[in-house]
């Protein structure tokens, strides 16, 4: 797209894109994959009774499974997964065009101007100082594209943050709002305090329970449960740790240590149904020591 718009800086011209609006103009393997995906929909029996609302799963499956590649840190893997993830970015814009609402243009075209409002210091004469800084203009900005949101009719309460993503990212995301508002403790300690009596609530719920009475009384348990990983996030984010981030990495870690396990039964000519905790606990220690050793 040759269109552009001159946005001037406090020290130079920026050029900034902007896309054409209506259909895409997209060249190469932008347009092959366009038209790859028409195809798909015009002759693939699955593709063809597929819906925005059914791809759903899909879109999170693949968004999970991009994070996990780049916990590998394997450059193939990671390509193929932002492939995926870029499939259904462009499966939902076919599907969404069909229905004469928009395309890819708007999608992008509506990216670019976020983008471009979001960020006053690149593109406009304004100048913040650090990361800090831009982080609460983009806040502001949010603040503010919220604001005309209720005057379309759509009002938005103060934790109404996110209604997306894991419940682990939506659980800090309320937590740094409420923070912003004065709703939070001064330091880790009574974080910490708060964790601890959430998790003795848990253990009171459980304490002398038959299974048959731990069955009856799930949904209780499970709101304690709920509470504890709460308080969790909540210590994480004190630490300034991305809760999720920490859970895909021990997901990881316990992986890779099980597969250790796995490997060693097998080059033993066993597999892990004719081995036992013990011994797989006594791997387990190996594959922690494994690690050390890398």
């Amino acid at each position: 797209m040759n269109n552009q718009q001159n946005i001037r800086t406090e020290n130079d011209t920026v050029t900034a894109p902007v896309p054409v609006k209506g259909i895409p103009t997209a060249s190469g393997e932008l347009a092959d994959l366009l038209g790859l995906m028409a195809r798909l929909r015009a002759d693939c029996p699955w593709d063809q009774k597929q819906s925005n609302h059914s791809l759903i799963p899909y879109a999170i499956e693949e968004a999970y499974e991009l994070a996990e590649a780049v916990q590998t840190d394997d450059d193939e893997d990671i390509k193929g997964e932002l492939g995926d993830v870029l499939l259904q970015v462009v499966f939902h814009c076919q599907l969404y065009a069909e229905q004469g609402r928009f395309d890819i243009s708007d999608v992008m075209t509506t990216l670019q101007e976020k983008l471009i409002r979001r960020h006053p210091h690149v593109f406009e004469a304004e100048s913040l100082a650090d990361e800090v800084a831009v982080k609460d203009r983009w806040d502001e900005i949010k603040a503010e594209e919220n604001h005309a949101r209720e005057l379309r009719g759509k009002p938005r309460r103060r934790l109404d943050v996110t209604k997306a993503g894991s419940a682990l990212m939506q659980a800090q995301e309320v937590q740094k709002q409420a923070s912003k508002l004065g709703f939070d403790w001064d330091d880790i300690t009574g974080a910490l305090d708060k964790l601890d009596e959430e998790v003795s609530e848990l253990k009171a719920e459980l304490r002398d329970k038959s299974k048959d009475e731990i069955k009856t009384n799930i949904t209780d348990i499970e709101k304690e449960l709920g509470d504890c990983m709460f308080a969790l996030v909540n210590v994480a984010r004190k630490l300034n740790l991305d809760a999720e981030a920490a859970a895909l990495t021990c997901v990881h870690k316990f992986k890779s240590r099980f597969g250790y396990i796995e490997a060693q039964l097998e080059a033993a000519g066993r597999r892990l149904e004719d081995s036992n905790l013990t011994e797989m606990d006594a791997l387990w220690e190996e594959a922690k020591q494994h690690e050390r050793s890398q």
